[in-house]
């Protein structure tokens, strides 16, 4: 099975009209299948009221439809969004008349420079959105392959099963009756089955959106944001010195004593900016930050430094995690 994780931004509701609509809260799920061929869809349907749904959904993407009926603060940004995570794939849908020069001076510099224009056509976006899918279609894991990461979007009691934690798989693979760590904290939880797109499976591998069933741990022990692993590599720390990097459109230098938001997997984190050195330029500090509550990352990855008062720009840039 492969399956193929896609933000769509833009009108709310948009994706109702491509795949099955499941998962709804701040942010909402819809999904396509064919053969073994699925697509995970994801809209941040709070947004554009609250930020951090835009960023839940971008996160969790491999690729993007950014779709255009109007050119306003939304759609710049969801520009900017998508060019912190990275999203070098996707399409570019336009409407209301919207001509693609309008779009372009906006565009350009950003990864959407590289995103393909189609046709507001939603049976036809749906055929394409499982071709790719079709194309990400490999071996499945060897047996010695572990390290597996998923970070909790959402969670729950079952009756008759226990908890059940709905994920994206972030990296490795993951096993049925594994034990994994649940962070932060120093708790454990035993894999009882896998579910993907309403199937049983013995594992889950990078890319999977997953329904996980454990033993050991009660759904109220749970938080959006925890990350089960079974990968020793994971830090999980309250306090950081990391480089930051601010977007060219952000006016000013960070300064101790600001509140930001560090987002990274399902993660949206208050942090405190305790110091900042502007040794390589005010645009590069080297930010000391003091977390409301551990946040767990590999060595390397990339947060997104969200500042949400004070400025009509919530988006401030990148951090790179030690």
């Amino acid at each position: 099975m492969a399956n193929l994780n896609v933000a769509v931004l833009g009108p709310s509701d948009y994706a109702k009209e491509v795949g099955k609509k499941g998962t709804a809260t701040d942010i909402t799920f819809y999904n396509l299948k064919r053969g073994e061929s699925t697509v995970t869809i994801v809209e941040p349907t709070r947004y554009p009221e609250r930020l951090a749904p835009l960023f839940f959904a971008a996160s969790l993407a491999r690729s993007a439809i950014l779709v255009v009926d109007t050119i306003d603060a939304a759609f710049g940004e969801s520009v900017i969004m998508l060019q912190a995570l990275g999203i070098k794939e996707g399409y570019i849908i336009l409407r209301n008349y919207i001509d693609p020069d309008q779009i372009a001076p906006i565009v350009k510099g950003t990864v959407l420079e590289g995103y393909e224009q189609i046709k507001d056509d939603p049976i036809a976006l749906r055929e394409r959105l499982l071709s790719d899918a079709d194309r990400l279609m490999g071996e499945p894991p060897s047996p010695e392959e572990r390290r597996g990461v998923i970070p909790v979007d959402h969670f729950f009691n079952v009756r008759g099963i226990g908890t059940v934690v709905l994920g994206t798989m972030a990296g490795g693979v993951i096993r049925k009756h594994e034990t994994l760590k649940v962070l932060p904290g120093e708790r454990t939880a035993q894999v009882r089955s896998i579910q993907k797109h309403d199937d049983d499976f013995d594992w889950a591998r990078e890319g999977d959106r997953a329904g996980i069933a454990l033993k050991n741990i009660d759904a109220e022990e749970l938080d959006r944001g925890d990350v089960l692993s079974s990968d020793d590599t994971l830090k999980v720390e309250s306090k950081i010195s990391a480089r930051g990097e601010l977007i060219p459109y952000w006016p000013a230098p960070l300064k101790e004593g600001m509140i930001l938001h560090i987002g990274h997997w399902m993660q949206f984190v208050p942090a405190r900016v305790v110091s900042a050195e502007a040794g390589e330029g005010w645009r590069r500090p080297l930010l000391g930050l003091e977390l409301d509550k551990p946040l767990v990352y590999r060595p390397g990855d990339r947060g997104v430094i969200h500042q949400l008062e004070g400025s009509k720009l919530r988006i401030a840039g990148t951090l790179e995690l030690p």
